[in-house]
């Protein structure tokens, strides 16, 4: 596999698939992400999260995230001469040196397990490798970042899934999680954490975005941050945002912990609006050229791209 892997662990476009709003293989002008994209890009590992909407919660919510997934892989199955879904490492090796885009998928809320181990292990027999515990809302987990003074922590059910999610080899994904849940975490894992679409608090102070000592947390732990390109977690400050906002989150997180933690998380079709400069997945690239403008080696630029989260990836899930 190629050393430059370029990796976003965080997109939100199985929704707009599942509703027929586009085609996973076909370029349109709507939404940030498609296949053509993705290549032009030069997209190889992407993570597909499935969010379950509001209408399905509590009761429904595995129903529908089976219904998403079903969506997810008669795409990939549609599209197999350039994308293929990888359930370990090796998968991603052989992919991505086949020149196809490594897809990997996720799940954003685990009320989508209603509560039951038995969903969560087949999930994983699905090919879902990694959990986002909660969205914003209180789940069987946990808080979600709605409930930031939250002192709930993880609930036995959700202690129980991340000792299960370890043992499975699944990566858990704090993002959304309250900060007494996001502890939690931390205290029951015995394996690296990844926040896959969160930024910096003391830049942007949003209920969504990491503070100091957790990131120094993430970092303690081997984890991952995935660098989010939502304009409300880049700047509180009521202007256009622009790819060098993506980049300052990027250089404040380096300063605060080293190179080795930080990846992309996009949060591509779970939003609106995008930087300037980072509209869609076929612009992606352009974050390795601003950091190489910026004087960053091309070791910590490959790091940052993909590297680390193809590390965090391999030691989690296995070979």
């Amino acid at each position: 596999m190629k050393n430059n892997a370029i990796c976003d662990a965080h997109c939100d476009t199985v929704l707009a698939l599942c509703k027929k709003h586009r085609e996973m293989g076909k370029l349109s002008s709507e939404g940030h992400l498609d296949i053509p994209r993705l290549k032009k890009g030069l997209v190889d590992v992407q993570v597909f999260a499935v969010y379950i909407e509001k209408q399905f919660k509590p009761r429904r919510s595995l129903h529908r995230a089976l219904q998403l997934i079903d969506c997810l892989l008669l795409e990939f199955e549609k599209n197999s001469d350039s994308i293929e879904l990888a359930y370990a490492f090796q998968d991603i090796e052989r992919i991505v040196s086949n020149k196809k885009i490594a897809a990997l998928i996720a799940i954003e809320g685990g009320e989508a397990l209603e509560g039951k181990l038995y969903n969560l292990r087949n999930f994983y027999r699905l090919g879902v490798r990694l959990i986002t515990l909660t969205w914003n809302q209180r789940n069987d987990i946990a808080d979600g970042s709605s409930h930031p003074n939250s002192k709930r922590g993880l609930t036995a059910f959700g202690k129980k899934v991340v000792k299960e999610m370890n043992r499975l080899g699944m990566i858990i994904d704090v993002s959304h999680l309250s900060e007494s849940g996001f502890w939690g975490v931390l205290k029951a894992t015995s394996q690296p954490i990844v926040a896959s679409h969160s930024n910096c608090y003391e830049l942007c102070p949003h209920q969504r975005n990491l503070k100091d000592e957790q990131i120094k947390a993430i970092a303690e732990n081997g984890g991952l941050i995935g660098v989010t390109y939502v304009p409300d977690f880049l700047t509180s400050e009521k202007r256009k945002v622009s790819i060098d906002d993506v980049i300052s989150h990027i250089d404040y997180l380096v300063n605060l912990t080293g190179v080795d933690f930080i990846g992309l998380g996009s949060d591509f079709d779970g939003c609106n609006d995008l930087p300037e400069g980072l509209e869609g997945a076929d612009k992606v690239f352009k974050i390795g050229e601003k950091l190489a403008k910026k004087g960053y080696a091309s070791e910590d630029i490959e790091k940052i791209m993909g590297n680390n989260f193809l590390r965090l990836f391999r030691q989690v899930t296995g070979s």
